[in-house]
């Protein structure tokens, strides 16, 4: 597994001590050695790693991993360059293009976002092969509390982005009135028309940082 550094090490130094995590780490390093896991080892903490927690304006929650070959690369809804874009994130580009006129980008790896200050964050972050919510109850969920937990507790506006209901269960986590806190419906093909499209959280999020002295998100830039 890979190990995390600088601000994000230190707020969740206590985490990695806890019981819980230590059943958990000896689960996943268990499963890397015998099964094929996704995303790959190295790339566990890509978004942490790639958003350093003093960076974060906007958390978007996602669930776990991509389960299929060459997909998941640590932040969630992004995939790497080169691999088709997934339904769920087809549908938050159309959302965006509607929402605030960026053209629909041709890659799905939003490393550009993350970049700006994006957290991508997957409530569980690893999966086996072929087997969707796998590692679900397996200790993620309370490591990841932790993280949402810690930006809550940044001294500045943050926006969290909650699609679909385990997204918009961890609202109650959410409590400096500093932060703004927008839900949706997922974006995924069987939900995107009940509350998905059309909720111009993209624009909403960018109207909230500004006003807040800080920098909107260009949500046409992404890739590597």
């Amino acid at each position: 597994m890979g190990a995390l550094e600088g601000a994000w090490a230190s707020a969740l130094d206590a985490e990695f001590h806890k019981e819980y995590y230590r059943k958990l780490y000896a689960f996943i390093k268990q499963e890397y050695a015998s099964q094929i896991v996704y995303p790959p080892s190295d790339r566990l903490f890509s978004a942490l790693h790639v958003t350093p927690l003093d960076k974060v304006k906007v958390v978007i929650l996602g669930q776990d991993p991509y389960h299929e070959p060459g997909q998941a690369m640590g932040m969630s809804f992004s995939v790497p360059e080169g691999v088709e874009i997934p339904p769920s994130l087809k549908n938050i580009y159309k959302e965006i293009h509607e929402d605030v006129g960026e053209r629909i980008p041709q890659t799905g790896d939003l490393t550009g976002w993350a970049k700006q200050g994006v957290l991508l964050l997957n409530a569980v972050l690893t999966v086996r092969a072929h087997q969707a919510n796998s590692h679900k109850g397996k200790g993620w969920e309370q490591f990841t509390d932790a993280i949402i937990r810690t930006v809550d507790a940044e001294d500045r506006p943050v926006v969290f982005l909650l699609w679909g209901r385990n997204a918009r269960e961890k609202k109650e986590l959410i409590v400096n009135p500093k932060h703004l806190v927008l839900e949706a419906a997922h974006p995924s093909p069987l939900s995107a028309y009940n509350g998905f499209f059309g909720c111009k959280h993209f624009s909403k999020c960018n109207s909230f940082l500004e006003k807040n002295g800080a920098e909107g998100i260009d949500w046409g830039r992404v890739g590597p």
